[in-house]
């Protein structure tokens, strides 16, 4: 609607600049009484007025020849060549206008020198004057439409890349969701279907094990819920009070967890504890959990080590077990973990142990790069 309005402004604009063109040709040519030559003259260089948009250099030289002739005694009127070299002039860059209006105006200004007389080289000038104050004016509003423009095109160009940077911020924040999704759920199920397993297998003959088992079961259950309403409170932006994410100093409750389903664990820390990151800390924790899920889904093992290492500059964790030495399952979880490394520019191995098992072992930058 307001494309179609500003075409039809812009043609009612044109339509009266070849009007007035006219009515001033016209004008000119009734004090010259020469009007077998002067009326197509004055049509030829108002009329191309109408396609200044479209054609601005072409216009300029129909309109500049036209002027030229009619100033040979024909009615001379400096209004539409005037026009059409505003019209170059705002609408090209400074080079190609001034090549353009220079060379219109060497091919006039012979004809004004013979309608003037050598002896009035001022009226020369006074008469190509018009001709430079509509250049001028023309490149100013030429300056300022290409200002504007280029400013148009910087803010699409930072709306683009706001939206771009919009859609990989909820790609990452996507991604992280499954992260903690498939570490959440993944472990705490393997160790709730461990438990009821083996509390089926001594229902009969130790009701006493078959009922710790049961609450081992409820109490890994509750913890599950409160990790994902932890997670959906942080999706939904509720602003609730939830029990912080987890970190290494909650590897003691992991650990036990993991034990009560029948592994042995033992745990091995080396260096002095520091303070780590919130995020290096929560993706150190979901390392070792989904080794240890992974253990205990896949690699029938009866033991299972973690050694966790504070250094200058790493945090090296490490959990190595005794297990069939195939603890990838499906690969998802192995593909969780390097993302979680890769995310905060450490590195990560996983594979069959040189002494038998699998181990799985991740170092995380500290500093900067964490």
């Amino acid at each position: 609607m307001a494309l179609n309005w500003l075409e039809r402004h812009k043609r009612l604009t044109d339509l009266a600049l070849v009007l007035f063109a006219l009515a001033s040709s016209f004008g000119a040519l009734g004090h010259e009484h020469r009007a077998g030559v002067g009326v197509p003259l004055a049509l030829l260089a108002a009329l191309p007025l109408f396609f200044r948009r479209r054609y601005p250099l072409a216009v300029l030289a129909v309109t500049t020849i036209a002027t030229a002739i009619a100033a040979s005694g024909y009615g001379y009127n400096p209004f539409p060549a005037g026009i059409a070299l505003f019209t170059v002039a705002a609408r090209f860059e400074r080079r190609v206008s001034l090549a353009a209006s220079a060379a219109a105006l060497l091919f006039l200004t012979p004809f004004l020198w013979a309608d003037a007389g050598s002896g009035h080289p001022y009226l020369v000038l006074g008469r190509l004057l018009p001709f430079a104050i509509a250049w001028l004016a023309g490149d100013s509003i030429g300056i300022r439409r290409r200002y504007v423009h280029e400013l148009e095109e910087k803010a699409e160009r930072l709306e683009r890349e706001r939206e771009s940077e919009a859609a990989r911020a909820v790609a990452e924040e996507q991604a992280r969701i499954a992260r903690e999704l498939h570490d959440v759920i993944a472990h705490n199920l393997s160790v709730i279907v461990v438990q009821a397993a083996a509390g089926n297998d001594v229902f009969e003959t130790r009701p006493d094990r078959a009922r710790e088992a049961l609450r081992r079961v409820e109490a890994t259950g509750r913890s599950a819920l409160a990790e994902l309403r932890q997670l959906l409170g942080d999706v939904r932006g509720s602003g609730a009070e939830f029990t912080p994410q987890p970190g290494l100093d909650r590897l003691d409750e992991l650990v036990q967890e993991v034990r009560d389903a029948g592994l042995d664990v033992s745990v091995t820390i080396e260096g002095t504890q520091t303070e780590l990151p919130a995020t290096l800390d929560l993706s150190a924790y979901r390392i070792v959990q989904e080794a240890l899920t992974n253990t205990l889904k896949h690699a029938h093992a009866s033991r299972a080590d973690i050694a966790v290492r504070y250094r200058y500059s790493s945090l090296d964790v490490e959990v190595r077990d005794d297990g069939s030495g195939d603890d990838a399952g499906s690969g998802h979880g192995l593909i969780g973990m390097r993302e979680r490394v890769a995310a905060l520019g450490g590195s990560l191995s996983a594979g069959p142990a040189a002494a038998g098992g699998f181990a799985v072992a991740a170092t995380f930058p500290l500093g900067p790069a964490s």
